[in-house]
Formats: structure tokens, sequence, C-alpha cells
């Protein structure tokens, strides 16, 4: 789910002390999402209306950010949807600009003769509803022209993939030649194959579940709640409040405990060690780990580009995460899949373990690799479906090229 470690993850360990002290600079603003008035880069937007919601009432005025690579065929059968994880949006190729505050989450694997192939595919990535870089979401404005702060609805993942679904009507896309997404993007791409089998040729689901298991709850609860223990948060009512504070402390600490399931044991241990990032003694005054330099520059670089009652929606919609609820349960849903589909999981995750991939694979009617799943060996954990362009994008050229 972190969507953007290429970047800063792969930088060596002596260099996050000053990064770190450069990102502590000046307190971070109430929100670091995308607001309308900023400049919008590359996005594009489509405007959906109200959309129904699976909790009853709808959402108004709902908007979609995208962008696209590619062009699109004289008979729109080239397109491919990419789907991103839980704090990514639609950059997912080019640098970072005035308008995108981090660069492409999948430079390596996107573009011209790289396994998406932009020369061939028309590749579209929308931000996903609920978000906070110029889809509708939390510190979007509701129809009083307010945030909607708490107002914002419980959204599910199936509520998004029909904003998905909606937005696809839009661009005049009645099946994608491929759905493609990663963690909390391949329960959206699942959910695609479940519900709407008739719109999609094929199906990459990378390193997600069937469902949200117990443990995988757990792990979205802390978080969440690391965010509403903050006094900033204000019930999530914080984007004007007159000091201008925000729940950035719980936000930073919720990355922090992320970052502890994105990556994995052994790549940390490996990495760090005890190495000390200061030369003053761990056995007396002050002094810090490099690892916790690491998860506190990433805490609070996070605060800058996100926003807080996103990340806790988009959290929520996680835990309703289930292709089997009210569909005959997980066996039941995934006979439904017709398109034909990659399956991949990453050795050393321990946020969605290759048990998960291995279950869903075993059921599904079509799978690129009869009824396993592939799986690929990182150092990375669960990042590794972001970090490891090369192991991945194979797999997903043999999924384009059936």
């Amino acid at each position: 789910m972190d969507w953007q470690s290429t970047s800063e993850d792969t930088v060596p360990s002596s260099i996050v002390s000053e990064r770190h002290r450069l990102a502590m600079l000046g307190k971070p603003p109430a929100t670091g999402a995308w607001r309308d008035g900023d400049d919008p880069g590359h996005r594009s937007f489509v405007t959906l209306g109200d959309l129904p919601l699976e909790s009853g009432g709808s959402l108004a005025r709902t908007r979609i950010a995208y962008e696209t690579w590619g062009e699109l065929d004289a008979d729109r059968g080239n397109a491919v949807l990419l789907l991103h994880a839980l704090t990514g949006d639609s950059h997912v190729v080019g640098p970072a600009t005035t308008g995108h505050p981090t660069a492409g989450w999948w430079n390596g694997v996107v573009g011209p003769g790289l396994a998406i192939d932009t020369d061939r595919w028309f590749v579209v990535a929308p931000n996903m509803l609920g978000g906070c870089q110029g889809s509708t979401g939390p510190s979007s404005f509701a129809p009083d022209a307010v945030e909607w702060g708490s107002r914002f609805p419980h959204l599910t993942i199936r509520d998004q993939v029909e904003a998905q679904v909606a937005f696809s009507d839009a661009l005049g896309v009645e099946r994608w030649a491929a759905v493609v997404g990663g963690s909390m993007g391949g329960m959206h791409a699942l959910e695609w194959g479940v519900g709407h089998p008739d719109r999609l040729e094929r199906l990459a689901v990378l390193a997600a579940p069937p469902l949200a298991s117990a443990d995988q709850i757990a792990l979205n609860t802390v978080q969440g709640e690391a965010v509403r223990m903050d006094p900033g948060w204000r019930d999530g009512d914080y984007h004007d409040a007159a000091d201008g504070e925000g729940p950035y402390r719980g936000l930073a600490l919720a990355r922090r405990m992320a970052l502890l399931n994105y990556r994995s044991p052994d790549e940390l241990n490996a990495r760090f060690g005890r190495a000390w990032q200061s030369d003053v003694s761990p056995l007396g005054g002050p002094g810090r780990f490099q690892v916790e330099s690491y998860l506190d520059f990433h805490g609070n670089k996070f605060t800058r580009r996100f926003d807080a009652g996103s990340y806790v929606t988009l959290l929520g919609a996680m835990n309703s995460h289930d292709v089997g609820r009210g569909r005959g349960g997980v066996e039941a849903a995934l006979g439904r899949v017709s398109a034909r589909a990659l399956v991949l999981g990453i050795d050393s995750d321990r946020l969605f373990p290759v048990a998960d991939q291995r279950t869903i694979a075993r059921l599904l009617p079509h799978g690129l690799d009869g009824g396993d799943a592939a799986v690929i060996s990182s150092e990375f954990g669960h990042d590794g479906f972001l970090i490891e362009n090369e192991a991945v994008g194979g797999h997903l050229r043999r999924l384009l090229e059936t």
C-alpha cells in the first residue's frame, strides 16, 4: 500500500537524517490534499453526479480526477484501467511538479516499450473515490461550499468500483482490455472481475486478498484510531480550523505504523540493524536509531501530501472488502470472473500474505497460471509490487500478450 516507495526508500540510510530535517521544517498544513484552485498538473476531471451508496443514500456531485497515457484506438479496444493503492493517486507516470507532490508510482512499469506499453495501450488511472488528489473526498467541497469533513459518508470497495464504472461510462469505455490493481487497487480490480465480468477482458490482482481478514482489519483500525486520537482531528472537521491545526501528528503516526506492514522485517534489519543516527551512545543521553529517523521522515512527508479524513475513509473501505458478501461466499463470487487473470503475490508480504493470492488463484476459472498464483521473491515485503519492476513487469507482459 505504500505507493511511493521507489523514490525515498532506495536512498542510503545516511541521507535520511538530512531529508528528515528538511521535511520537519515548518508545521504541516491542516491537509495535504489537492484543493480546488491548486495547479491541476496533468489531471483531468469527470463529474458523475450523485452516486448511490451501499449504506443507503447517495454522494452528491461526485467527481473523479484522472490521468491518461497513450492513444485510444478507434474501436476503443486498447484501454487499460490502473487502480492505485491506499495512499496513491492518478499520477502513475511522470516527475513531481507543482501539481503533483510526488513522482509517478510506476515509472518503471508504464511507458513506451515498458511492460504496460503506452505505444500500444491507452492507460487510464483515476484517483479513487474518497481520495484526496482531485476526486471527491472528505477534503472536497460539498454542495453547500463547505468541506465534507465529518459529513462524508462511509464508503465500501463496491461503492468505489461503482464510481469507477460510472467513470468508464463517461469516458465511453464499455470494455477494458485489462483492469490492473495492487493492494487496495487489487481489491478494486477483483471487485471489477466479480461484479462486472462483461466489462473487462483481462484482470491483474497484485498483492491483494479476497476479503479483509480480522488481522488486516485490526491493523487498519489502530491506524485510524491514531488519527482520531489527535486533538487536531476535531471529529473530522479540521479543514478550516482557525488555528490551521490539523491532525498531522496522528496522521504521521498512522503512516509510521503502516510502513511496518509494508516492509519485511528482514529488509529493515539488514538495512538499519541497530545503527545509530548520531554518535551518542544508546545507553545514555539523547539520540536516535536510524530506523526511527526513517519512520519519522516518511510520517512527516506523508502529512504534506495526504488528508487525514481520506486516510480514515479509505481504511474503512478496505475493511469492507469481501467479494463473497451477499454472493454466496468467496468461492461462488470468484466463479463469476470471466477475464483471463493474473494473480501475483510477494513471498515476503506480511500484510497480504501469499496464501491470500493462492486462494484467489485456486478459485478463478481462467487463471493465467492455472490454479496457482505467480509469486515473486523480494526483500521488500508488500511494497515489492511497486519496487520489483522487472519481475512484476514480466508477469504483466505475459497477461497483456495473451
